[in-house]
């Protein structure tokens, strides 16, 4: 097991999201808000996910309200936006923080100190692709739409 699938996260209702049922598929790890200019890849992000989503790829949508205050909703709130305005069916994880003392371990794995690709997130949107083995491949810009060809390029051969 990979310190990626040892995680827990926490689903939009409070639930539980563990990554263990991750284990064997390339997931996108993306801090997703509501309110960004960014905000229309949720539609690209629903597109890859339906894509690939057959040869076991998953999107994870993490909201972050740490960027300019671009995800202020409640859950519920959150949840229906993605719903209604892109159609959203990947799962997505409850707030948390990406940044700064309170980072969650997931980001700390990602991008803290130690990590393939260090280093604070500069935005939303910003993209982790791991394999199935629970490593990092490959660390993409929040500018990175979800149609690029080098993004879509690095899932094909991360699903092999």
């Amino acid at each position: 097991m990979s310190a990626f699938h040892d995680l827990k996260l926490k689903t939009l209702d409070g639930g539980e999201l563990p990554l263990t049922p991750f284990k064997g598929q390339v997931v996108l790890v993306v801090n997703v808000a509501s309110k960004c200019g960014l905000t229309p890849q949720y539609a690209g992000l629903e597109n890859l996910y339906q894509v690939f989503k057959d040869r076991g790829f998953t999107v994870l949508g993490l909201p972050c309200n740490q960027f300019a205050g671009q995800e202020p909703g409640t859950a519920a709130e959150i949840e229906q936006f993605c719903s209604v305005n892109y159609g959203v069916t990947f799962p997505l994880g409850a707030k948390l923080e990406v940044n700064g003392q309170q980072r969650h371990s997931l980001y700390r794995l990602l991008a803290g100190e130690g990590a393939e690709f260090p280093g604070d997130i500069t935005w939303n949107f910003e993209k982790f692709l791991v394999g199935k083995d629970g490593r990092v491949l490959a660390r993409f810009s929040p500018r990175t739409t979800p149609d690029d060809p080098v993004l879509v390029q690095a899932i094909e051969k991360a699903l092999g």
